[in-house]
């Protein structure tokens, strides 16, 4: 007597391409990326006479983004998101900054 559980040889090769699928997609976008310190310093140069460095808070979201706040017109420019103490200790050394201004 022969079995039938339900399933073709199609609906089964399908399945497991929607999941071979789901694996790629994960590995492709699911890793952050990281740009390098050089680029940074590089491209968003800080003039400690023109900018102080501030992190910008939200109140609602706790978010938090590090960069330099024009001291003459108050322009803020996003250098990059600080997710942990290791992000910070990243922005500091990249612009020999020893302290940094929180602002919510």
């Amino acid at each position: 007597m022969i079995y039938y559980s339900g399933f073709d040889l199609y609906e089964v090769i399908l399945l497991l391409v929607f999941i071979l699928i789901i694996i790629l997609y994960k590995r492709i976008f699911g890793k952050r990326i990281s740009i390098p310190d050089n680029y940074l310093s590089e491209n968003l140069p800080f003039d400690p006479d023109k900018q102080i460095p501030v992190i910008k808070c939200s109140i609602c979201t706790g978010e938090q983004v590090a960069g330099f706040k024009d001291k003459e017109d108050g322009h803020f420019t996003e250098v990059m998101l600080i997710r942990g103490d290791k992000d910070l200790k990243r922005f500091k050394r990249l612009y020999n900054i020893t302290e940094v201004k929180k602002e919510y």
